[in-house]
């Protein structure tokens, strides 16, 4: 059975960093088309806030973030990460990681078949 257990979420000051991770079980991440990273918009569908493809590596990121995420995996550790930087309290929201099965657009939440129970990041002074 595939599992997705996110952690590293915290609360952090304005401008502060965290490092979010997702250990998978199950599968490895590479058995699947590609992983990402959400979070929820009030009254909306989750926002694709980071994703990478297994197979070619094509990474997408949302525009509002303006390079200060970055993810990454470690295929050893079967792990995907999500270095967040410059936070700011727009940022607070609970973070999910995702997984998809077969070849769709990168980061759209409706085509991910995988999803872990999130973790939360707060900003706040």
């Amino acid at each position: 059975q595939v599992q997705l257990v996110e952690s590293g979420g915290g609360l952090v000051q304005p401008g502060g960093s965290l490092r979010l991770s997702c250990a998978a079980s199950g599968f490895t991440l590479d058995d699947f088309y590609a992983t990402g990273w959400f979070r929820p918009l009030p009254g909306k569908e989750r926002e694709g806030v980071a994703c990478t493809s297994s197979s070619d590596g094509r990474t997408y990121y949302a525009d509002s973030l303006k390079g200060r995420f970055t993810i990454s995996r470690d295929n050893a550790k079967n792990t995907v990460y999500l270095q967040m930087n410059s936070l700011k309290p727009e940022d607070t929201a609970v973070y999910y990681c995702a997984a998809e099965a077969t070849m769709s657009p990168l980061c759209v939440a409706l085509f991910y078949d995988y999803w872990g129970q999130g973790t939360q990041v707060t900003v706040s002074s």
